[in-house]
């Protein structure tokens, strides 16, 4: 008599009701959508919602409803197809202007019951859903040229402050050259910087005609340290810059040590999406050189504290090197009119360590000039012996050069700019934050939405007509075990669907595929129980003892088999990105589910089918 546990059916019949009920939300089709979120110092309530409304209705585009959720601030456009998203998204984003953002999104239709108990549908990738893909890589050069920078301005900074002659602080092939005129002064500067510079090595540098210097090299721990920190904080600032453009569920993630996959559902306009995400447009605050002479360092007769810069209308400006504040100490940043010129403008407002440098400088050069430095990198792609290659053009330009007629410090304003757009596209890169180092587009893809639809439409049908190609093959040639291996193989689809639900997993292609191929390995595990059974049968078994036999004997096989290409699905998981991820989630989860559903599932059914019988003169296998 076959044998099954009663608290294994118990087991299996909430196995088969959780899984009918996570993998359900599923089955809704999500409504097209906009949604609108607010920035700072805006709101979302009933006003705007009526606001929205009205101009839906006066531009006749058609609309199911609008959802006001007031705890996640945003509000939810439910379009009647995805034909008015553009349409509505354009006319939205001209209404309510800069103070709001507004995305391509899509809605859920769950039910509230089944979202109370946790239950959503699966996210779609960017290959189901469309949009934009791009791989970016940091500047790693450029990163530690700025640490540099930023050592060298910090020891220059440290030796003034402390009272301790020096001639100069410059950088050099060894490192930062530090020259001071006495031993005396350079051990006084050896055990101050070596203090408040812990990640600086000091070292004695070649001498000089009447005086000794120091070389100051950046350690190899704090040059790492440095990349992390750059990488991350790229990675925060791409997140709010995205964030700005305003892109609804968008993918941002680290790969390898030095790059930056972003993926922007819905997004088609790559030129746009670019011109934000690639930008590393900021500004710097520099004094002007009073001493130095402009022509004469155009002539190649330059200051070793100054350097040269160039205004828009091609003058030249002879500037400190020491950078009195940047876009990296910036709070917020808004466009507008100036009142008294009536020019584009950008109000500014600095953290307090910046406004705290903004009005010690402003204090002491009541008078004198201080020049606002624009800087922008932008991408080139030029063809060298028929390849194509990608370099970046550093550009900075002198947008304003004031005199300071009184002290200030966290909030000013920045004039010089040719139109209102650039004000407002630099007030939004500001605000979105300056990236730690640059960033270059090595690759992107775009997949357009209908692309995606015929993805969905593939990849569904590719898995029904394997799982229905695979159930008329068993029925035929396993019959009455056809039905058992059948119902298994068709829980272990439902949990695989339900599982990746719940933890949020994003269905793409790759994945589809991971689930195609699930099912074929859950064809295995039935065959192989199947065939040892028939086995039995041949050496003379009894069916009931055939059918125990055949599960207890086949079930080491399937677990050797399935934990290898588990242990090969973790391994892509592990080392992989992006689809190949998508790829071995899926493959996980389903070697996890087909083994349960195969070993214990299938013998559970077998045994409702046939276990009550003491005797069974034959089976039909």
């Amino acid at each position: 008599m076959l044998e099954y546990a009663r608290w294994k059916f118990v087991v299996a019949a909430t196995v088969v009701a959780l899984a009918v009920l996570y993998a359900l939300p599923n089955l809704f089709p999500q409504d097209p959508a906009v949604q609108v979120s607010a920035n700072r110092g805006n709101t979302i309530d009933q006003a705007l919602r009526e606001r929205v409304q009205a101009e839906l209705e006066e531009r006749e585009i058609a609309f199911k409803r609008i959802d006001l959720d007031e705890d996640a601030k945003r509000l939810l456009v439910r379009l009647a197809d995805s034909e008015a998203q553009l349409p509505a998204r354009e006319a939205l984003a001209n209404e309510l202007g800069a103070g709001y953002n507004v995305a391509l999104n899509l809605a859920s239709t769950v039910p509230g019951w089944l979202t109370a108990v946790g239950g959503k549908a699966m996210a779609l990738g960017l290959d189901l859903r469309g949009g934009v893909h791009f791989l970016m890589e940091v500047d790693q050069r450029a990163a530690l040229e700025k640490q540099a920078e930023r050592k060298t301005d910090d020891i220059r900074s440290m030796l003034r402050n402390n009272d301790i002659r020096y001639r100069s602080v410059t950088r050099g092939a060894q490192g930062i050259v530090v020259t001071l005129p006495t031993d005396a002064d350079r051990n006084a500067a050896f055990t101050r910087i070596s203090t408040d510079l812990p990640t600086v090595t000091l070292a004695d540098g070649p001498a000089v005609e009447g005086g000794v210097t120091l070389v100051a090299t950046i350690s190899e721990a704090a040059v790492r340290q440095e990349m992390n920190a750059a990488l991350q904080q790229n990675i925060s600032t791409l997140r709010n810059r995205i964030n700005a453009l305003g892109v609804a569920e968008p993918n941002i993630q680290q790969q390898g040590a030095s790059r930056i996959v972003v993926q922007l559902p819905g997004v088609q306009d790559t030129a746009a999406a670019k011109r934000i995400l690639g930008a590393t447009a900021t500004l710097e605050y520099r004094a002007v050189d009073q001493r130095g002479s402009a022509a004469d360092a155009v002539a190649g007769r330059v200051p070793p504290n100054s350097r040269l810069y160039y205004t828009r209308d091609g003058q030249p400006v002879l500037l400190s090197k020491q950078v009195i504040a940047t876009g990296d100490q910036l709070v917020d940043a808004s466009s507008g009119i100036d009142q008294q010129s009536g020019t584009p403008m950008v109000l500014v407002r600095l953290d307090n360590v910046g406004g705290q440098r903004m009005l010690d400088f402003t204090n002491d050069n009541v008078g004198n000039g201080m020049a606002v430095v624009f800087i922008e990198r932008l991408p080139e792609v030029n063809m060298v012996d028929g390849k194509e290659v990608r370099t970046q053009r550093v550009k900075e330009e002198v947008i304003s050069i004031a005199n300071v007629r009184e002290p200030f410090g966290k909030q000013f304003q920045t004039t010089g700019l040719d139109s209102a757009d650039e004000a407002a596209e630099l007030a939004l890169l500001l605000r979105a934050g300056a990236l730690a180092a640059p960033i270059d587009i090595v690759e992107e893809r775009i997949i357009g939405p209908s692309l995606g639809r015929d993805n969905i439409e593939s990849g569904r049908n590719a898995v029904a007509f394997a799982f229905l190609f695979t159930l008329a093959f068993f029925l035929f040639y396993y019959r009455m075990f056809g039905v058992v291996t059948c119902a298994a193989l068709l829980l272990n689809l439902l949990l695989v669907v339900a599982i990746m639900s719940v933890l949020g997993a994003t269905m793409t292609l790759p994945g589809l595929a991971g689930l195609a191929l699930t099912i074929g390995m859950s064809v295995d595990a039935n065959v192989l129980i199947n065939e040892r059974i028939r086995e039995e049968l041949r050496l003379g078994n009894s069916p009931l003892s055939a059918i125990q036999t055949g599960y207890d004997k086949a079930s080491g096989t399937i677990a050797d088999a399935n934990i290898t290409a588990l242990l090969a699905g973790i391994a892509l998981f592990a080392f992989g990105s992006g689809p190949v991820r998508g790829f071995a989630i899926t493959l996980c989860v389903g070697i996890l589910t087909s083994m349960y559903t195969a070993v214990s599932v299938s013998r559970g059914v077998a045994t409702l089918i046939y276990g009550r019988r003491r005797k069974l003169a034959g089976i039909a296998i």
